[in-house]
């Protein structure tokens, strides 16, 4: 296999991690980019991403931690929710949510986020408490769980209730989740993409923004491929299945933290 084609195998969840760590994809993909720009522009750094994952993402934390606070996002074309995420981010210690989101969404242990952030694995345990206790302060909401698997769906309740929020409904169709938001208001979706009748949750969850407009989505799927494709607007919030439940927990503090998530087109 070719660099080019190992980059290419990893891309798609840097920029995922990209995204979720800045709350915008214009601006995570900037990251991404000029983390690509650098690496071709250094032999060694380079040579390194043939060993895979982690030096592609040390490549990026270089980048991120010399430049996150200088990038302007008033040119780059978000939407007014993405620009209050990052105002939401900036006043929040960036390297708790980097931390958090090495162990959790992208699945790094602590020994390979230590390396990524180069800091010992300790500091990152205590980097990802910390984010945590900062998270958990978020307010409740309700939440619209939809999944066809009877089994991940009591899964998923189970676990949105002892975060403390509500259910206002569950749906294994678009249809169903039509019917829900008919009568309640959620605060947050948690949405799959292949459904009972064949219907897509992408279809459902464009309803929902419809008729809503703006309400974080949370993408959990087995399928993450027809979403991040880059031909069109990407969830900010994706977790693939099988999940660790820690993972989804961050998502839905996230999602909270930044009270929007990337709008399918």
């Amino acid at each position: 296999m070719s660099l080019g084609q190992k980059v290419a195998e990893n891309l798609p969840f840097l920029r995922r991690y990209a995204r979720a760590l800045t709350g915008s994809q214009s601006t995570g993909d900037a990251f991404v980019r000029a983390t690509l720009e650098a690496a071709l522009a250094d032999d060694a750094t380079k040579q390194s991403l043939e060993d895979g994952r982690v030096p592609l993402y040390q490549a990026f934390n270089k980048v991120w931690s010399s430049a996150y606070l200088e990038v302007d996002d008033s040119k780059n074309g978000d939407t007014q929710h993405e620009a209050a995420a990052q105002n939401k981010l900036r006043r929040v210690t960036p390297f708790n949510r980097q931390a958090l989101l090495l162990t959790t969404l992208e699945g790094f242990g602590v020994a390979d986020a230590g390396a990524i952030m180069d800091i010992p694995p300790a500091d990152v345990e205590q980097l990802v408490q910390e984010a945590i206790t900062e998270i958990d302060k978020e307010s409740s909401t309700s939440v619209l769980i939809i999944e066809d698997e009877p089994l991940i769906s009591m899964q998923l309740e189970d676990l949105v209730s002892s975060l403390g929020h509500e259910i206002c409904g569950t749906a294994a169709t678009r249809t169903q989740a039509q019917e829900v938001i008919a009568e309640n208001t959620p605060g947050l979706v948690l949405a799959d993409i292949q459904l009972a009748d064949g219907s897509s949750g992408l279809d459902a969850v464009d309803d929902i923004l419809e008729a809503m407009g703006s309400v974080p989505v949370i993408f959990i799927t087995a399928y993450p491929e027809r979403l991040l494709t880059g031909d069109r607007p990407e969830p900010t919030y994706l977790v693939t299945k099988p999940f660790q439940e820690s993972t989804v927990r961050t998502a839905i503090s996230q999602a909270l933290f930044f009270d929007s998530s990337e709008p399918l087109a």
